[in-house]
C-alpha cells in the first residue's frame, strides 16, 4: 500500500532506501512517459530515467512540499535531465547516423526493387552520353563515384560535376 505523500516525503528525506523503491514503483511509469516524450530512443530514455532517479535521491533534501507535489518536482527533474541528454553532441550524432545493421539493411534496399521497373533507364536516355553513362554506373549498377571515375578514366571531380548536372536536368523533367 502506498503511504501518504507526506509520509513518503518524510521517509525519503530521512534517507530510507525502501521509500525510494516505493516511490519508483508508484511513479516510474509516468516519469518514464515524460522522459520518452523528449528522448525517443527507448534504451536512452531508460538510462535517462535511471540518471534522473539518482538526481532525485541526491536532491531530496532540497524538496519543499510547500512549493509543489513530489511527483511534479520529480517530473521536472526527469524532463530537465532528458533535455540535457538530447542536447549532448553524442545524442545528436547518434540521431543522425544508423547502426551497422541499419546501414546494411539500407544498402540491400527493398527486396525485389528494380530501377528499370519505374523507368529510370528511360529517363536517362534523355541525357548526354557521358551523363547517362555515369548515372547508369552509380544508380543502376551500384558503383561508387570513385569506382565510376576509374571505370570512365576521368577525374573524380568530373564525375561529381556530371552527377550534379544530371540531377539538375532530371529534376526539370515533367513526371
Amino acid at each position: 500500500m502506498l503511504p501518504s505523500e507526506e509520509e513518503l516525503v518524510r521517509r525519503l528525506q530521512a534517507g530510507d532506501e525502501r521509500a525510494l523503491g516505493v516511490f519508483y514503483q508508484h511513479y516510474h511509469v509516468a516519469l518514464s512517459a515524460a522522459v520518452r516524450r523528449i528522448v525517443r530512443d527507448p534504451h536512452a530514455a531508460q538510462d535517462v530515467l535511471q540518471e534522473s532517479m539518482v538526481k532525485i535521491w541526491r536532491a531530496l533534501a532540497l524538496y519543499d512540499p510547500n512549493q509543489g507535489r513530489l511527483f511534479t518536482w520529480a517530473a521536472k527533474i526527469c524532463c530537465n535531465t532528458a533535455i540535457d541528454h538530447v542536447r549532448t553532441a553524442r545524442y545528436r550524432l547518434a540521431a543522425r547516423t544508423h547502426s551497422l545493421d541499419d546501414a546494411r539493411a539500407l544498402a540491400l534496399g527493398t527486396p525485389g526493387f528494380r530501377p528499370e521497373d519505374i523507368g529510370v533507364a528511360d529517363l536517362l536516355r534523355g541525357l548526354r552520353p557521358e551523363y547517362r553513362h555515369v548515372m547508369d554506373l552509380l544508380y543502376l549498377q551500384g558503383h561508387t563515384q570513385q569506382e565510376a571515375a576509374e571505370r570512365l578514366n576521368v577525374p573524380l571531380g568530373t564525375v561529381k560535376t556530371w552527377v550534379g548536372r544530371s540531377r539538375q536536368l532530371l529534376g526539370r523533367l515533367p513526371l
